[in-house]
């Protein structure tokens, strides 16, 4: 098998490091839903020794994620266990920050909202979500193309871009979103925080 490479995450990596550098700046270990190709978890885990660094996503692409992580040969790099939303659930503990990117628009509603609430258990009071990709804010997409690609994934039998809002209701009342960050190619990072039991 050919070492899968995506050109999207070459080109989105250092910026989403750079929120990374801060945002996880007090995790330790962090749990990476979809790891698709495996060269963030590289990348992230090369430049943030401090942490942890666990891939997950579906059983079809554990061998190119296995290339990526062996190449490196991080010492903080974890391979990949199966994780696919609404078949195996996320682990409810040990983990003090979440990371996914560009999966939300891959998956269907309740596959998100699952998502959402799973995260919400899972991480302690501070832990630290971060979610990248595109979305729908106040009610609009965020260019044409956007747009245009939101009807192409359904068209093809995927979920499409989900609104902030729903994001928002799906998380409950725990898990509060602290930042919209905007990000390059149209794309947004959403920093989620969860909040101590009263």
């Amino acid at each position: 098998m050919t070492k899968p490479f995506s050109q999207a995450c070459e080109n989105n990596k250092a910026p989403i490091l750079a929120v990374l550098d801060e945002a996880f700046a007090k995790a330790s270990k962090v749990l990476e839903i979809g790891s698709g190709t495996g060269q963030h978890a590289v990348h992230f885990a090369a430049n943030l020794p401090h942490i942890n660094w666990q891939t997950s996503d579906v059983p079809e692409h554990h061998e190119g994620i296995k290339q990526w992580l062996k190449e490196a040969a991080l010492p903080n790099l974890l391979p990949p266990f199966a994780l696919k939303i609404g078949e195996q659930s996320i682990p409810q503990a040990g983990y003090d920050a979440i990371y996914s990117a560009n999966t939300a628009h891959i998956m269907f509603a309740d596959e998100v909202a699952l998502m959402m609430a799973q995260i919400s258990t899972a991480l302690p009071p501070g832990g630290v979500f971060c979610q990248y990709g595109p979305f729908i804010q106040d009610g609009r997409f965020s260019s044409a193309s956007n747009e245009a690609f939101h009807y192409n994934l359904l068209s093809r039998g995927l979920g499409g871009f989900k609104p902030i809002e729903q994001l928002i209701e799906w998380a409950g009342n725990e898990l509060l979103l602290t930042k919209i960050l905007p990000m390059p190619a149209n794309n947004l990072c959403l920093l989620w925080q969860k909040q101590p039991i009263n």
